[in-house]
């Protein structure tokens, strides 16, 4: 995607993408657009998700997930989305999720910078939602 990184990474990120459920741009557009329950998390860092994301996303950063995740009203049969800037740490995120349970999480391949090339409705953290 957009940074170079570092080859020990880089097998984590694959070794993730090999076990989880992942889709692309096209998928998660129809999944939104569909009558079917969807969570969508930001899992990228604070700072990132205040210069904007998706709206109606929750921020959990992928560092907090498996602390934060059951704070919220989430049941591990939720489907569940989740992105980051290009779809390496959400990957790595929707594996963690997987192995505690969660059963329908996917890691949105593309992240945000795909949700911002297809032009689907963002805000910051200063907007009004």
């Amino acid at each position: 995607m957009g940074k170079k990184h570092s080859p020990l990474f880089l097998r984590r990120v694959e070794h993730s993408r090999s076990i989880i459920k992942e889709c692309n741009i096209a998928d998660f557009i129809s999944m939104v657009k569909d009558d079917e329950s969807l969570i969508i998390i930001d899992v990228r860092e604070t700072h990132e998700f205040e210069l904007g994301h998706m709206k109606g996303a929750i921020h959990i950063s992928k560092g907090v997930l498996e602390r934060d995740i059951e704070k919220h009203p989430f049941d591990t049969s939720d489907r569940i989305v989740l992105y980051c800037g290009g779809g390496f740490r959400s990957a790595i995120a929707a594996q963690s999720l997987q192995d505690m349970g969660y059963e329908d999480a996917y890691s949105l391949w593309g992240g945000w910078r795909s949700i911002v090339a297809e032009g689907l409705e963002i805000t910051t953290t200063d907007s009004p939602d």
